[in-house]
């Protein structure tokens, strides 16, 4: 016997009668703390298997959605470890961030002080899930040991050319005070705060993400739910097409464009209002009303002017382009459907086949030409009620008559393009460099210093981290304290030693969730960001979490990782084997849980209630866990009850039952039918049929409780795996359950139990018996009976019987496993 098969072993406490979750779980979950029983040791036997759930925002109180996210994967990394898998389930704190500092600013606090405070609450909540969390392993992103490393792999990027600073056109927070990603932009909307955005010119820094487009599109080494995979490649929208050039009175201009079979088509040229050349197209005449509409799109976001949804707005310049093919001269529009930051900024309007283009010549009398006709059709007049985007043959087109549109003559067209020389083929896609600088300061320093004679410099190692300054408090504009504390932005220059200054800004908290799954391998590593003798710990085997990161946190933390894989800090492609996400708690309204709704569920209150394991189950059993669904009050009340039943199924009064007619082979038919299908749950990470599964077989063992079967071996065996299979889903009542029968150790440290496939399948079946052309009764009988067997038991059952009396048998017919008929006379 181990030391811990001792621990537990020595635990002699009198028995309740009935169940009290309060009497028994606490006291578990101190004994699994004290012995370390879900400490993970990398040497330990058997094959690893890396469990996490997205890491919390140290908000100050869990809510039911924590639980909801954590309790079905820590019951599933259970399962893993009872199969004699080698199980890492960490936990951190994503601790950086705009809310901390919010929250610091309203109640006028260290942001540090703040989360700190939260982390110790939300950790001790954490505990009280009885979650198998090594954690020993814990730590928050706003630690100096882990945001050194932040720092370290910036200087690194940078020094490779995959950090750099530009100016551009930028989203900005007006209530935040500070930049926003493209991605960080909900409906016109910064995310955190719902405040609409504003376009500012600022000079930031950012990730080349777009050098590994491409790869990101590249899915074949991770599992991720369609929806994921669907989300990322719209998001990075990779198109392949041409780049045309027109002669303007600007110079050439370059517009892109997937449809280059359609040249002749294009009648006008639209330009960004950011376009570089837009105020040198501008003629006089046009200038008043060019920088007005220019000062109003600076109002929108990227996302309203995308949007299909009202009437097209722009304005003409003035001047015309040559068309490259034509010769002819089109007019050269300003409007914001165009971005500056996708493809060149401009675009060549084919009307006629292109929605947005038909529309906006529409309003402003443009021409439309057509060039695509479908076979058959006839021409496009001009009453045409939209655009045409289906196949056909090119027309209208001079050289290019009679070629077939879209993909079948696109690289033929391209080719003659080329050949003119106003053309060549490009790729573009719609992902921009991540921008990671934020104007804050609760956030991990750039670790940059300018120096008046040697430019932008990285921090050196060995002067890392770059820790943040004393919190001073915050002005009464928003600006970030790190502008105004000149004794920390004073420094010198590593090249040449001379004063320098640091630059002020903090990075995106979404570099701090980018890796921290592999800092989890070695947490307190002072020499590396990991262990790389621990990498072979990666990828993460089964990652879940919402689907609101899908375009966020895991689309970074990809790119983080093909970065590592180039600088030799991993051979992994992916940080996620495997990716599944979970469903959304809603509030007893069906809407989503907030306290301005009065619909949030406090599981504190639910835990001192009913206990631990209830909480859990219910969580488990309330949905399809991938789906979610809304919080039912009463609903809870099922799982308490049914966990009281387990309990007095191993230790009440046993009343026996002459009617309860359980055999041994029902017995384990039951037990190892539903242990197969448990089994084959927890692969599929079906949750919900689990409990059901468990609830169903409770039923009939308190049956074969009451009967003869009661006492024999398949008894024992019934208790012994049914007890297993309690414990990833409700470990605390589990464990009690193991000790109070006498066994050794931790029911979290055996076997999961073998299924007996023979036993799983039944060797009789229930069919049904006609009689007269109407089913009187049912029979079970074998599956190999003879057709003889078969209608000797089906007269002999009572009510077949007695619909037999005084008739006279025309004929009987056994299909077997089916049915049984009897024609009577």
């Amino acid at each position: 016997m181990t030391q811990t098969e001792e621990q537990f072993t020595s635990i002699q406490e009198p028995r309740a009668e009935r169940y009290n979750p309060h009497a028994i779980e606490q006291k578990w979950q101190d004994r699994w703390a004290e012995t370390g029983l879900y400490r993970f040791d990398e040497k330990a036997d058997g094959e690893k298997f890396y469990a996490l759930t997205m890491f919390p925002y140290p908000s100050g109180n869990l809510h039911i959605g924590h639980w909801y996210a954590n309790v079905a994967p820590d019951a599933r990394a259970r399962w893993m470890r009872m199969r004699g898998y080698n199980v890492l389930f960490p936990m951190g704190f994503d601790a950086f961030g705009l809310p901390a500092e919010n929250a610091a600013i309203k109640n006028n606090v260290d942001p540090a002080k703040w989360t700190y405070s939260n982390i110790e609450t939300m950790t001790a909540q954490f505990q009280r899930m009885g979650t198998m969390i090594d954690w020993s392993r814990q730590f928050a992103t706003s630690d100096p040991e882990y945001y050194r490393w932040n720092q370290w792999f910036f200087t690194e990027f940078f020094k490779r050319g995959l950090a750099y600073k530009k100016g551009g056109l930028v989203n900005w927070c007006p209530k935040d005070q500070t930049v926003l990603a493209n991605e960080q932009v909900v409906n016109g909307a910064c995310e955190r705060c719902g405040t609409p955005v504003e376009r500012r010119n600022l000079n930031q820094w950012y990730l080349r993400i777009t050098d590994y487009a491409d790869e990101l599109l590249d899915f074949s080494d991770t599992d991720m739910p369609e929806r994921v995979r669907a989300m990322q490649t719209n998001w990075i929208g990779k198109s392949v097409g041409a780049e045309i050039v027109f002669d303007t009175p600007a110079g050439p201009e370059t517009v892109f464009t997937t449809r280059p079979d359609t040249i002749m088509g294009a009648t006008f040229l639209v330009l960004a209002p950011e376009h570089a050349k837009v105020a040198e197209l501008t003629t006089d005449e046009q200038r008043a009303e060019v920088e007005a509409y220019i000062a109003a799109a600076g109002r929108k976001t990227d996302v309203e002017r995308q949007q299909d949804v009202g009437e097209k707005t722009g304005v003409f310049t003035g001047s015309f382009a040559t068309h490259p093919i034509g010769g002819h001269q089109v007019p050269i529009w300003v409007a914001d459907y165009v971005l500056v930051t996708y493809g060149t900024g401009s675009i060549m309007a084919v009307p006629a086949h292109d929605e947005r283009d038909f529309a906006f010549a529409r309003k402003f009398g443009l021409d439309i030409t057509e060039v695509i006709r479908a076979e058959g059709a006839e021409p496009m007049g001009a009453d045409a009620e939209g655009a045409y985007s289906g196949p056909g043959m090119i027309v209208n087109s001079g050289e290019f008559d009679g070629l077939p549109g879209g993909k079948a003559s696109i690289d033929t067209v391209i080719e003659r393009l080329e050949a003119a020389g106003v053309a060549r083929a490009k790729t573009t896609y719609r992902l921009r460099d991540w921008l990671l600088a934020r104007q804050r300061y609760w956030g991990t320093p750039v670790p940059i210093v300018y120096c008046p004679e040697h430019g932008a410099q990285p921090v050196p190692e060995d002067q890392l981290p770059v820790t943040l300054p004393e919190f001073k408090g915050f002005t009464a504009s928003g600006q970030s304290p790190l502008k105004l504390d000149t004794e920390w932005v004073q420094t010198t220059c590593p090249v040449c030693g001379g004063p320098a200054e640091r630059d002020t800004d903090t990075m995106d908290t979404f570099v701090d969730s980018s890796w921290y799954m592999y800092r989890f391998l070695s947490p307190h590593d002072d020499q590396h960001p990991f262990d790389p003798e621990k990498a072979n710990l990666l990828p993460v085997d089964l990652y879940t979490g919402g689907i609101e990161h899908a375009i966020l946190h895991l689309l970074y933390s990809r790119f983080w990782t093909k970065v590592m894989r180039d600088m030799g800090l991993t051979t992994q492609n992916e940080p996620f084997a495997w990716l599944r996400n979970q469903g959304i708690i809603l509030g007893e309204d069906g809407e989503k849980m907030s306290k301005s709704r009065g619909n949030v569920v406090d599981p504190d209150d639910l835990v001192r209630e009913y206990g631990v394991d209830t909480v859990r189950t219910y969580l488990m059993f309330i949905a399809p866990w991938e789906v979610g669904g809304p919080w039912d009050p009463q609903g809870i009340n099922g799982p308490s009850k049914w966990l009281g039943r387990v309990w007095t199924l191993f230790f009440g009064d046993r009343t026996a039952g002459p009617d309860e007619a359980v055999t041994p082979a029902d017995l384990r038919y039951a037990v190892h039918s539903t242990l197969k299908k448990v089994t084959g749950d927890f692969e599929r990470l079906s949750f919900n049929t689990i409990v059901a599964a468990l609830m169903e077989l409770t039923n009939t063992l308190v049956r074969a409780r009451r009967a003869p079967v009661y006492g024999t071996p398949e008894w024992d065996e019934a208790l012994d795996i049914f007890n297993r299979m309690l414990a990833p889903v409700v470990p605390h009542i589990a464990e009690e359950i193991w000790h109070e029968r006498g066994m050794e150790g931790s029911v979290h440290v055996q076997a999961w139990p073998a299924t007996d496939e023979a036993a799983a399948v039944r060797d009789t079946v229930t069919i049904g018996v006609q009689v007269g052309g109407k089913v009187r009764g049912q029979v079970s009988i074998s599956k190999t009976a003879t057709q003889d067997e078969a209608l000797a038991a089906a007269r002999a059952q009572p009510d077949v019987a007695r619909f037999l009396e005084g008739k006279a048998v025309v004929k009987e017919i056994y299909v077997p496993g089916r049915i049984i008929n009897i024609v009577v006379r």
